[in-house]
C-alpha cells in the first residue's frame, strides 16, 4: 500500500492528465461535498435497513474513498500534503480528553 504522500502524487499526475493543471481549488471541493453526501446516503439507507438491493456497505466505503481522493486533488490545487493536514489536525485533536474538558458556557 503506497503511502498517502505517493498516492497524493499519484493523484496529482492522474487528475492534471484528466482535467489539466490550472483548475480552481473549489472543483475539488464540490467533489468532497457530493461525495459526502453519498456517504451519508449510503449509511442512512443501512440505518434505515430499505433498499436492500443495494450494497449500502460497498456504497459508504466507495464513498470514504472517493472523499480522500477529492481531498488530495484540493490539497494539490492548494499545494498542501494531505498528510501534513491530518497529521497537524490529529496532533490537535489527539490531545483533548473530551470527557473531562469542560463545555464552555454560551456566554464564554
Amino acid at each position: 500500500m503506497a503511502d498517502l504522500q505517493a498516492l497524493q502524487n499519484q493523484v496529482y499526475r492522474w487528475a492534471v492528465s484528466n482535467f489539466g493543471a490550472n483548475r480552481p481549488a473549489y472543483h475539488p471541493l464540490l467533489g468532497v461535498m457530493e461525495e459526502a453526501g453519498e456517504l451519508a446516503h449510503a449509511h442512512l439507507k443501512e440505518e434505515q435497513n430499505i433498499r436492500r438491493e443495494e450494497d449500502h456497505v460497498a456504497n459508504a466505503r466507495d464513498a470514504v474513498g472517493d472523499v480522500v481522493i477529492f481531498l488530495m486533488d484540493y490539497c494539490n490545487l492548494r499545494g498542501w500534503s494531505l498528510e501534513e493536514c491530518v497529521m497537524d489536525a490529529w496532533a490537535q485533536v489527539g490531545s483533548r480528553n473530551l470527557r473531562t474538558e469542560k463545555k464552555l458556557s454560551r456566554e464564554s
